[in-house]
């Protein structure tokens, strides 16, 4: 790992504010009750005129009613609604030159789990010249001696640029090594797998640890030396860890698959800092290293279904339809507050309490990306409904651009839901090598 000396411009280009998506919400709500009011409107007249005798004029009436009320004036492939956004992204998020990936709402800083969804969506896009560059970057600059990848790079107090923290993050990591294995199977480039090799091993050794016999996946490197040890639920991806017990025979990763839904079957029904649980998970949870018991994490990090949390549906998701596991469907199907949430309230919010109740007054672009995983796979006709009212909106299909600015996390995220609703998400991952 090397210093950056290059000299970042104080004012980046398309420098968005965060969305805050409360507003958007409202719009979309307003357009879907305005269709409804002229769908509505036109049956009415189209009941006077049929019964005048002017059948054909109702007809037509309730034909024009139906071109206003979708107010669509084009419509897109869903290659190329993906196609379009991950151009955006690149244009906005990736900094010329390097694609090293900016989060312009957190000054410009890099993280390694960022690093990993730019790189994950480049293999899954075929765009190997981002995905070259995004982990030649990383790995010049975030990767450790140790080859896990420091979690934080951003600017100092002089002005230069340098990494603000050393501490791993495993979910990053686990992305970063599951996106080198998709791109040594898609673009069969040896050095993608001589590169994943040494991350997948530091990743067993550094931050698994034991808890009543069984491996888990600590939330960084520096759990090891803790009795409650932190672990972030969204960061267990077991389609990850099925690809690293190919290449990786000398550590348990099928080992980490069961206790991982082991982990997750028991955290379900945990109330922790709450009266009752409704089956979401939680951004952050402890587990005594001595006991196997559970605990809220306490101070930020909370045990709200919201920033964190939202990940983990989307990747049990993959890994029931890549692999056919029953469990991810069971812990999917246990999610059912989600649905509950949404047919009741015609919205999702951006965070939710232990107990299911909401935490959040704004709508968060990025939680509905999430969710498309529950929705996909158990709900599936709400799923239709969530894309083509809450994702699909926020792309144009006139300007092949955003009809809002989002920040780095709803646009990945948005982009990830789309996606595996669209079933754009292939399994690229190495064979019997």
């Amino acid at each position: 790992m090397r210093r950056d000396e290059r000299v970042v411009p104080d004012v980046l280009p398309d420098d968005r504010s965060p969305v805050q998506g409360l507003g958007a919400g409202r719009r979309r709500r307003r357009r879907r009750a305005r269709r409804r009011r002229i769908i509505a409107a036109a049956a009415a007249i189209a009941v006077v005129l049929a019964v005048a005798g002017g059948v054909r004029l109702a007809d037509d009436v309730q034909r024009a009613a139906a071109v206003i009320a979708a107010d669509r004036p084009m419509v897109a492939s869903d290659k190329t609604v993906l196609a379009d956004l991950w151009r955006v992204y690149a244009e906005t998020h990736l900094e010329p030159g390097t694609s090293r990936t900016l989060d312009l709402q957190d000054g410009a800083v890099t993280t390694s789990e960022g690093q990993g969804w730019t790189m994950l969506r480049a293999a899954w896009m075929d765009d190997q010249q981002t995905f070259a560059a995004s982990w030649q970057w990383a790995k010049d600059i975030l990767q450790r001696d140790d080859a896990l990848l420091a979690s934080r790079f951003g600017r100092l107090p002089d002005g230069s640029y340098d990494v603000l923290d050393q501490t791993s993050a495993t979910g990053a990591d686990t992305d970063v090594a599951f996106a080198l294995l998709m791109a040594y199977s898609r673009w069969q480039e040896d050095d993608y797998l001589y590169d994943a090799l040494p991350l997948i091993e530091a990743l067993w050794e550094r931050s698994v640890i034991e808890v009543g016999g069984r491996p888990v996946l600590a939330a960084d490197d520096r759990q090891r030396a803790e009795e409650q040890v932190l672990v972030n639920p969204s960061s267990l991806a077991p389609y990850a860890y099925r690809v690293f017990a190919r290449v990786d025979p000398e550590h348990d990763w099928a080992g980490l698959v069961d206790s991982s839904y082991a982990l997750l079957e028991q955290l379900a029904g945990q109330p922790l800092d709450a009266g009752r649980a409704a089956g979401l998970p939680p951004n952050w949870v402890r587990l005594d290293r001595r006991t196997g018991q559970f605990g809220a994490a306490g101070g930020d990090l909370t045990t709200r279904f919201g920033h964190e949390a939202l990940r983990l549906p989307w990747r049990l998701a993959l890994d029931h339809a890549w692999h056919g596991d029953e469990r991810p469907l069971r812990l999917l199907e246990g999610q059912a507050a989600l649905a509950t949430r949404w047919t009741e309230e015609d919205r999702l919010v951006a965070a939710y309490r232990r107990d299911g109740t909401p935490a959040a007054d704004r709508e968060s672009p990025a939680l509905y990306g999430g969710a498309m995983g529950f929705f996909s796979t158990v709900r599936p006709d709400l799923a239709d409904e969530i894309h083509a009212e809450e994702l699909l909106p926020l792309y144009d299909p006139d300007t092949k651009d955003l009809t809002e600015p989002l920040g780095l996390h709803d646009s990945t995220w948005v982009w990830f839901g789309m996606a595996f609703h669209l079933d754009e998400l292939p399994d690229l991952t190495v064979t019997e090598e």
